[in-house]
């Protein structure tokens, strides 16, 4: 069996960011064992996010929200935090990681306005997820 890399991608809720990049990165190379996971994992995807993804030929609808402690007593080739401002609360990772990054995105789940505006969102921060981790190629 060949030795695949293991990647865990970081949030506060585990609901939207984190879960819109791991349905990128897993399209990217459906080599990667990716997972996601969250401090405060919410328990539900974000419907605008599994919509929104939809509209890019990725299905997020079966992934599960988990909370991290799901994950401490793994080794991980990346773990990569996803969240946002200064003002967010971003996730510590105490477990064996080779490589650490961070990749900070607007909680698109935080959006106030109208539903246009909301949904906007949902589809900038998307199309900035794409671009981001089309551009990290640790695959």
């Amino acid at each position: 069996m060949e030795n695949r890399l293991k990647v865990l991608i970081l949030c506060t809720g585990n609901s939207c960011r984190s879960q819109m990049a791991h349905g990128f990165l897993q399209s990217f190379n459906r080599n990667l064992d990716v997972h996601s996971a969250g401090t405060k994992a919410s328990g539900y995807i974000n419907e605008k996010a599994i919509v929104v993804m939809k509209e890019v030929g990725i299905d997020i609808s079966t992934h599960t929200s988990d909370p991290v402690e799901k994950y401490l007593n793994e080794e991980w080739d990346y773990v990569i935090t996803v969240c946002g401002g200064a003002n967010e609360e971003c996730p510590v990772f105490h477990g064996i990681v080779k490589n650490r990054l961070h990749m900070g995105f607007d909680d698109p789940s935080h959006a106030i306005g109208t539903e246009e505006f909301i949904w906007s969102e949902f589809r900038r921060v998307r199309d900035k997820i794409w671009k981001e981790f089309a551009n990290l190629l640790i695959c």
